[in-house]
């Protein structure tokens, strides 16, 4: 399933990866002070992570090596539990030293998780990993225990669809020098990235696929991350939302026409509720904002002062997204 090249030097830091033992979503996350530039050929961060759709996700990092990822796969493969999993690459490392690595591995087991980590005696310090139920967090090179804990609390502490408690736990590590060699850069790290498979998901076509593979002197990847985030949530809204919210959402009958639109857009909706209205450009700019709105059964909004190109509109009521709309602007 991986296929990129080896680099026996390169290192890992802060990762986790869940199971939604309610929708059969399997997700991971993680960041690392290395890139594609930092380690030419590879996808930064990315590269630790192996989602198997209905099965389970494991993350190896510390001196990655794509044969134990490879053999860890196929253990998962063959029905194995994590823990089982990780005993068995303790004892079988490509390179005979499993004193450098650091595992992470979830399986969804018919809804009843299973989570077990791995953190060699030789990893970088400061070292460690936490599990939970249906998660597991790890990390090396850290600037301490707070990064793996702030992880977690904003994990468990976050309500909503699996991604959005994933991507809150890389907030919880948005700390300048959570790997502590990206502290001269005044960012967490360099790479970042968020997946998540539903249990029909193809391995290599995922349901969410989000990846910073660099970013620019002092810019932050969870933030660049975050905004890739946002704009895939604007137009994936139902998939994390409670069933009942969608069907008030779906009740809304909210229509928004001509689409594509030459700059002037019409809104009908009977919803009284609607009092804010914003426009997001696919970059994840909020571009237009109409506020305080006494909303009648129908609308019109401009925007003639926007370049072509794709939008998403937002409703919100006073506090909450009722809707997001996805439009094309052709002047």
């Amino acid at each position: 399933m991986l296929a990129f090249p080896f680099f026996g030097w390169a290192q890992h830091t802060f990762s986790i990866v869940a199971v939604d033992s309610l929708t059969g979503e399997i997700g991971s996350a993680g960041a690392t002070c290395g890139d594609s530039i930092v380690w030419p050929g590879t996808p930064g961060a990315y590269l630790i992570s192996d989602v198997i759709p209905g099965v389970g996700a494991i993350h190896s990092q510390s001196y990655y090596l794509l044969g134990n990822q490879i053999n860890a796969n196929a253990r998962m493969d063959l029905g194995e539990a994590p823990q089982d999993i990780i005993n068995w690459l303790a004892a079988n490392d490509v390179q005979s030293d499993p004193s450098i690595r650091q595992y992470g591995i979830v399986d969804y087991n018919g809804g009843s998780p299973r989570s077990a980590a791995y953190t060699g005696a030789a990893c970088f310090d400061y070292k460690n990993h936490i599990l939970g139920s249906n998660y597991a967090i790890q990390g090396n090179i850290l600037l301490g225990q707070e990064i793996l804990d702030a992880m977690e609390i904003r994990f468990n502490n976050t309500n909503g669809c699996l991604s959005e408690k994933l991507m809150a736990a890389m907030q919880g590590a948005n700390v300048i020098g959570a790997d502590t060699r990206c502290t001269t850069e005044g960012t967490s790290s360099l790479s970042a990235f968020l997946r998540v498979a539903k249990a029909t998901d193809h391995p290599d076509s995922l349901f969410l696929d989000l990846n910073i593979a660099g970013t620019a002197t002092g810019v932050e990847p969870i933030d660049e991350l975050q905004a890739k985030y946002d704009i895939w949530k604007l137009n994936n809204t139902q998939d994390c939302l409670p069933l009942r919210i969608f069907e008030e959402i779906k009740a809304l009958e909210l229509l928004v026409y001509p689409n594509p639109t030459n700059g002037v857009l019409h809104i009908q909706s009977s919803n009284e509720k609607i009092s804010r209205i914003e426009v997001t450009s696919i970059q994840g700019s909020l571009v237009l904002v109409k506020d305080h709105i006494q909303f009648s059964e129908t609308d019109v909004i401009s925007l003639e002062s926007l370049i072509n190109g794709t939008y998403f509109v937002a409703f919100y009521d006073n506090k909450n997204l009722l809707a997001t709309k996805k439009l094309t602007l052709l002047h």
